[in-house]
């Protein structure tokens, strides 16, 4: 679909200038650009490289001299990044999925889809369902007894998501993504190896042969509004009470939210966190990616972790952490300058030893 630079900078809340009425049906980096697509040229060191391709019109930062790099127009916004989200919207060409249901779905008739639900081929939905308006069940889904899936919600192929299941609106799940599996629960009739090791910082007792007693998930999870889970992610369900994700969190491709967590809203969870069992973190948050969290920990709100951090205790609100086990940034940053001089540390005392040591044979 096409779109003319007046009606995307419209639709965008920016500023539309030169030729308005050209015409733009995708989006392009500005060195590969036709003239049929917006060049994204949204920092001055991306400019130069317009002349490279054929772009007629390109979205700019605010004050660029678009005239000057050769356009015909340009779309100008204060924050072209923020800009980005809307125009990415528009331009998104989607799945190529038809609508309506898939004779090769299977839709129990206890379950209650609304007006616009579209089934893709060989998803599921179980008695009891509830599919809110406008909501697109992707190709293998598969929708447990009783879930609620609030309107405008957009699940990707092979979603699973299990029974009871509770889940708000605008809600998007990625490829693969699971919601609502057993959580992790297993317990040995005697104190464990590893319970003993806990308390006492290593030392595990008489190690015994032990197994394991599975206990069962009977809580499930609620999600919010305007949440998106990533390919291949998974939140556990509770043990007894719900796993809970907040209004607007985001959770990245391989995220484990374990079971009893709670995450607050509009926080952001990046590829490969871990979440122990029954951690709360706040809204805000930024865990940065391979970010491990023990369980039954807090972390308050506007917490940041780096990539690769290992938070072993509780973290305050808006502190900014790093390490393992983790530790404020700077303090962080203050260690690792250290470890980096450690050799010449080393090379300087065995220096200092053989002057000493030939200072005293002199004698």
């Amino acid at each position: 679909m096409s779109y003319t630079i007046k009606e995307i900078a419209q639709a965008l809340g920016a500023t539309a200038l030169g030729a308005t009425d050209l015409e733009i049906d995708s989006v392009a980096e500005p060195a590969d650009a036709a003239a049929n697509q917006l060049a994204l040229a949204m920092k001055p060191e991306y400019a130069g490289q317009i002349a490279t391709g054929q772009a007629r019109a390109a979205m700019l930062w605010d004050g660029a001299d678009w005239e000057a790099l050769g356009l015909k127009a340009a779309i100008v916004a204060p924050r072209p990044r923020f800009a980005l989200a809307g125009l990415s919207a528009m331009m998104d060409p989607g799945q190529g999925w038809e609508a309506g249901i898939h004779p090769s779905a299977v839709v129990d008739p206890k379950a209650e889809l609304a007006g616009d639900v579209s089934v893709g081929p060989l998803a599921v939905i179980c008695a009891g369902a509830r599919i809110g308006a406008g909501t697109v069940i992707g190709p293998q889904c598969f929708v447990g007894a009783d879930c609620r899936i609030g309107e405008g919600g957009f699940l990707r192929e092979g979603v699973r998501i299990g029974a009871r299941v509770q889940i708000g609106a605008r809600f998007i799940a990625q490829p693969g993504a699971v919601i609502g599996g057993d959580g992790f629960s297993f317990v040995t009739p005697e104190v464990s190896g590893v319970e003993r090791a806990r308390e006492t910082l290593g030392d595990q007792g008489d190690v015994q042969k032990q197994s394991y007693a599975r206990i069962h998930s009977l809580g499930s999870v609620t999600i919010g509004d305007d949440v998106e889970i990533g390919a291949n992610a998974c939140v556990d369900r509770g043990t007894v009470r719900d796993t809970k994700i907040g209004n607007g969190t985001k959770l990245d491709n391989l995220v484990q939210v374990g079971h009893n967590v709670v995450v607050g809203c509009d926080t952001l969870l990046c590829g490969q966190v871990g979440i122990g069992g029954s951690t709360v973190i706040g809204n805000n948050v930024v865990l940065a990616g391979q970010t491990g969290v023990g369980d039954n920990l807090f972390i308050g709100d506007n917490a940041i972790t780096g990539g690769g951090t290992k938070v072993l205790a509780n973290i305050p609100a808006g502190r900014v952490m790093l390490g393992y086990p983790a530790m404020k940034m700077e303090s962080q940053m203050e260690v690792y300058k250290g470890l980096r001089r450690l050799k010449r540390l080393f090379a300087d005392v065995a220096e200092l030893k053989k002057t000493v040591s030939n200072g005293a044979e002199s004698h």
